[in-house]
């Protein structure tokens, strides 16, 4: 009888190989839209991406021949006209775009908005921010213990 050509396993074949993306995921840079309609970058965020508020300026786009905004572009530039630039509100700074928003469909003052950013090349030397915007899931409910005194019952919800 003929041996057969035998493939041996070693005992780091059985281990799952652990990758440093798994480990730990870093949140995506992310703001939200305030209910005046405008675009808040936190602080941690604009250092996150390279931004620097008081000097930056860009245009703003959204995918051409779409009614409904799902995403909007920001894309750097050196020009003064046509391009907004940041205003400080509160901790962070952020766009106002409050006519641009209600136009695509964006109804910020009846659920908050939250955006994550992306970062793309435009073209050459020319840096893009991609912000995704979806509506932000509401909080789960608490379902843990309850705490505190207990609450006394009164006839009338004991009978019922």
């Amino acid at each position: 009888m003929k041996t057969p050509q035998i493939k041996f396993f070693s005992p780091e074949d059985n281990t799952e190989p652990v990758s440093k993306a798994a480990g730990k995921a870093k949140p995506k840079p992310s703001g939200y839209i305030s209910d005046n309609g405008t675009l808040v970058f936190p602080k941690a965020t604009l250092e996150e991406i390279g931004v620097e508020p008081e000097t930056a300026l860009f245009k703003v786009g959204t995918a051409e021949g779409k009614r409904k905004i799902k995403s909007l572009y920001l894309i750097s530039t050196e020009e003064q006209e046509g391009a907004f630039a940041f205003a400080r509100i509160g901790r962070g700074s952020g766009i106002a775009l409050s006519v641009i928003l209600k136009r695509g469909g964006i109804d910020y003052e009846a659920a908050k908005h939250v955006f994550t950013v992306t970062i793309f090349n435009y073209t050459e030397g020319v840096v893009g921010y991609e912000l995704a915007i979806e509506i932000e899931a509401p909080k789960e409910l608490y379902t843990g213990k309850p705490r505190g005194r207990k609450r006394k019952v009164t006839e009338e919800e004991a009978a019922a």
